[in-house]
């Protein structure tokens, strides 16, 4: 349609309903965080497998945020099975009476209390998951609707099918989808400092079975954690 920009449509279908939820601002979120005492760390399943690799290693991770304080709450979601259309972001509308699944995640995104994402996927020839970019580029809702996911806390998981499969290239493609949102960007931190999680999905018994790589899993958890209830002001 002549006249009508690609940030028109996106304004035009979050009025419509496509994201069904009032965003709170990050100072607002902030300040909730901080009289509550308690925050919360989500982890995103970017995976098409449900149950499988990538959503045992994000629960590993969760259970290291979990433990670093009970300040913490903690949940996974798991993509897999969900109709996430990224056209939509590009301004290319869904069929007629269609709707997809990511308006149910919104208010889960832009909840004052979630302080921390982390986001994991599969590495497919170097690179994220299909399901994974089209999530980061329906976000662009929550960029243009008060910068919902501004200042809180992201960490990167990438499950690879072999050591050096490209897990780390595929950490920072999401890193820059996350860092335009105005998000907090972390690593592992001490005692190895790394770009975010590495994972090999071919370790004998299993991808749990990664020594290495859980390593690089719990110190994320951990440093997601920790940056989270700071940025909140939650001690």
């Amino acid at each position: 349609m002549q006249g009508f920009s690609r940030r028109d449509f996106v304004r035009t279908s979050v009025t419509a309903g496509a994201a069904a939820a009032t965003v709170v601002s990050p100072t607002t979120a902030q300040a909730t965080a901080s009289s509550e005492g308690r925050i919360k760390v989500i982890a995103i399943s970017c995976s098409h497998r449900k149950g499988k690799s990538t959503a045992a290693t994000l629960g590993v991770c969760l259970q290291a945020a979990k433990e670093l304080s009970p300040r913490i709450e903690t949940e996974l979601i798991e993509l897999a099975g969900l109709n996430i259309n990224g056209c939509v972001a590009a301004g290319v509308p869904l069929p007629p009476g269609q709707q997809d699944d990511f308006p149910k995640l919104v208010p889960t995104l832009a909840d004052p209390k979630v302080r921390g994402i982390i986001i994991g996927t599969p590495v497919y020839f170097g690179n994220m998951s299909s399901l994974c970019r089209a999530f980061l580029e329906r976000c662009i809702v929550l960029y243009q609707d008060k910068f919902a996911l501004s200042n809180k806390v992201a960490g990167v998981v990438a499950v690879g099918g072999t050591r050096n499969g490209g897990q780390e290239v595929t950490i920072q493609s999401v890193q820059i989808s996350l860092f335009c949102n105005e998000m907090i960007l972390v690593g592992n931190g001490r005692p190895g400092p790394r770009h975010g999680a590495t994972v090999w999905s071919g370790a004998e018994g299993g991808v749990l079975k990664d020594e290495i790589g859980m390593t690089t899993v719990k110190a994320l958890g951990r440093r997601v954690a920790e940056v989270s209830l700071r940025v909140a002001g939650v001690s």
